[in-house]
């Protein structure tokens, strides 16, 4: 027993020489360092490469638009610019610069200012009312299995988007236990385990119906859900960020939001775009997100292979956002996403 207790004591401090040798060590590397001149000099390329990437997150509602979108473009896929701040510290540790170290700290310091409180989860509990959206894909080969995999979600009320002739009379039959009230414009469709009444096309200036409006009448209450799917967004080296006819659509929009006269709204849908994208500004500036206001991490909803953006919303105005999460993927290139609000006292 008492060998036992000496060797232990001799390993214990064995360990905590080892570890005032290495703390030793690295004080005398950064000793070193500061008596270099050449510390200072060093790095100035990664330092520059640091602010410029500071001040694009810092200043991107500056970044035009009028060349190839370059300003949305940026916004749709701002979080990721988070990814070369450890290339660049590592890069500024290699090269023993403190100017670069420095400047490091700044896009860092930029990105969790803009992104942070994204990392921290801020569900609740309770809600009296669970909405899921889902882009279901036209070209979708199992229409059965997806509507079967969201309406396990629980969802009260459930907007699909991307509905083809041929795969609604799909989605009506396996969605049928779980609701029974449904109405589909053009090819999007709301399932709702409450009365709609007042269902219309919502006009987005695109010549074909991609969104409806439907007044949910649920046990607080009325509530107008939106459905919209807005154009499609595309990245072309000749043309840049072409979006024109998305932003016109999100104007439509915006408009026919703003007149609703029912003060509890919801919308539902795939908007082609994030909330950072100013072009939605007519829609973003008029409601709050439910995942930036009550979800658990970024939130990212496409591509389902490998989620990038959050281009699937679910967004409110006159309620409170509990909960936002994604949905497991189903058939389609996108995740379906799901919230729960509160409307009772909301």
């Amino acid at each position: 027993m008492a060998q036992a207790y000496v060797t232990e004591t001799d390993s214990g401090g064995t360990s905590t020489g080892r570890e005032g040798s290495r703390v030793r060590r690295l004080l005398s590397l950064l000793d070193g360092w500061r008596r270099d001149p050449r510390t200072w000099r060093r790095g100035i390329l990664v330092a520059v490469c640091a602010v410029i990437l500071a001040l694009v997150m810092l200043l991107h509602a500056r970044i035009p638009n009028r060349y190839g979108n370059l300003g949305s473009l940026t916004e749709t896929f701002l979080p990721w610019l988070g990814v070369f701040v450890p290339p660049l510290l590592l890069l500024a540790l290699l090269r023993r610069s403190a100017t670069a170290l420095i400047a490091v700290v700044l896009p860092a310091a930029v990105w969790l200012n803009l992104f942070g409180g994204l990392l921290t989860g801020k569900a609740g509990t309770g809600g009296d009312l669970t909405v899921a959206t889902h882009n279901v894909n036209a070209d979708n080969a199992d229409p059965s299995g997806t509507a079967r995999a969201v309406a396990a979600s629980g969802a009260d009320v459930l907007a699909l988007e991307e509905l083809t002739e041929a795969a609604v009379p799909v989605y009506e039959k396996a969605l049928a236990s779980t609701y029974q009230h449904h109405e589909v414009v053009g090819t999007v469709g709301l399932w709702s385990k409450y009365p709609l009444s007042g269902t219309e096309a919502v006009d987005i200036e695109l010549g074909w119906k991609r969104a409806m409006r439907s007044t949910v009448t649920t046990p607080e209450g009325q509530v107008a859900v939106y459905v919209a799917h807005l154009p499609s967004v595309r990245v072309k080296l000749e043309a840049g960020f072409t979006a024109r006819q998305r932003d016109k659509s999100a104007d439509a929009l915006g408009e026919a939001i703003a007149d609703e006269p029912i003060e509890r709204v919801v919308l539902l849908g795939d908007l082609n775009g994030t909330m950072n994208d100013r072009a939605l500004n007519a829609v973003t500036a008029q409601m709050r997100s439910t995942q930036g206001a009550a979800g658990d991490g970024m939130g990212f909803s496409w591509p389902a292979s490998f989620p990038m953006a959050r281009i699937d919303q679910i967004m409110v105005r006159g309620v409170e956002p509990v909960a936002s999460w994604t949905l497991p993927e189903t058939g389609s290139d996108h995740l379906p996403v799901a919230a729960r609000v509160q409307l009772d006292g909301s």
